[in-house]
């Protein structure tokens, strides 16, 4: 299943189970107890968290991301909470959830208001936590609730660094608010290469991503590299949109190390995962070198005995590369083939 349609259904699926235990503890709270009424309560709460679930998964975040995405948050929301009342109010005043689980229709209709209302406030609430989520990551918010990393651990990791090629020239020439529209353009169809690969986004750094991989993850045919493939690729198709719209394309480079980092949560006010280590500080600066190496693009030899499978595309020896922090330097190589 591709990667980015199995989050999705992941994320669907714990849409689904959140709604059918709404419905349950909305039915239970009234003193609705029977077979029949716990029934009605689930079936409420399918029907409405899967109507909502497939629109914000794959219309929302589908076909209309970019028309959404454009505009306020609080315009947002009342976007959202309008099409959450045109899902819910039809379903709780024809009691569909009561005519699937086989019990008479109220004909007064005297839950209805608390039933929608209830119901709205659930949508909403689960709305918020999935635009949390998609804030700060799924795999981000998981490990907060674990408390995995509320103790520094050392893990073995991929770390992808990718930087936006000549991007102080473009800011320069395109002004603040037109490089952050291209900025935002450009990390929105990075990132899809990211999920089809199964990475992790650590950060944004001005006009840089960083992505990480667990080693195990990342190994499998060799994830990192075809991830950096796929978006200068993705670019490359997009170059002409991004030239009619800007005057011109954005080109990336990158870098990719393997290794040891420490990954623990730090801060008070705002509590961050963050990921330390000479495993960072190596891949920051081969990105940094990567800007003097035809083709764009510096992985080290670390990095690539890690991978279980050979790798895409030809790659030339360069040799050890020095660097700060290195008195031995590091063993690197490259693209054989040019950037264009």
């Amino acid at each position: 299943m591709n990667p980015r349609l199995e989050l999705k259904v992941r994320a669907l699926a714990i849409m689904l189970t959140g709604g059918l235990l709404g419905g349950l503890v909305f039915v239970i709270s009234r003193g609705h107890t029977t077979s029949g009424e716990l029934r009605a309560g689930i079936a409420y709460g399918l029907l409405i968290s899967s109507a909502i679930g497939v629109f914000e998964l794959f219309v929302a975040n589908g076909v209309l991301r970019e028309q959404l995405g454009r505009l306020p948050f609080t315009l947002n929301v009342l976007v959202r909470s309008a099409i959450y009342a045109a899902i819910i109010i039809p379903i709780q005043y024809y009691e569909l959830g009561a005519v699937l689980a086989g019990l008479p229709v109220d004909d007064d209709r005297a839950s209805f208001w608390s039933a929608t209302i209830y119901s709205g406030l659930f949508s909403i609430a689960m709305n918020l936590l999935l635009a949390i989520t998609n804030l700060i990551g799924t795999r981000a918010l998981s490990n907060f609730i674990t408390g995995r990393y509320h103790s520094p651990v050392a893990e073995n990791r991929f770390i992808l660094f990718v930087d936006i090629a000549g991007s102080t020239g473009l800011a320069e020439r395109l002004g603040g608010i037109a490089i952050h529209r291209l900025l935002d353009r450009t990390f929105r169809l990075l990132t899809q290469a990211v999920a089809d690969h199964r990475g992790e986004v650590l950060n944004y750094v001005g006009d840089e991503v960083i992505v990480t991989w667990p080693e195990r993850a990342g190994a499998i045919d060799c994830r990192p590299l075809r991830c950096f493939l796929a978006m200068r690729e993705r670019l490359a198709r997009a170059a002409p949109q991004f030239a009619r719209e800007f005057g011109a394309a954005p080109q990336i480079r990158g870098s990719l190390h393997f290794g040891t980092v420490i990954v623990g949560e730090i801060g008070d006010i705002k509590r961050a995962i963050v990921f330390n280590g000479d495993v960072m500080n190596i891949a920051s600066r081969l990105e940094q070198s990567s800007r003097d190496i035809a083709g764009g693009f510096l992985a080290s030899r670390a990095a690539l005995q890690r991978f279980d499978a050979p790798p895409p595309v030809e790659l030339r020896d360069l040799g050890l590369l020095p660097i700060r922090g290195r008195a031995d330097g590091i063993d690197v190589l490259g693209l054989a083939e040019p950037a264009e």
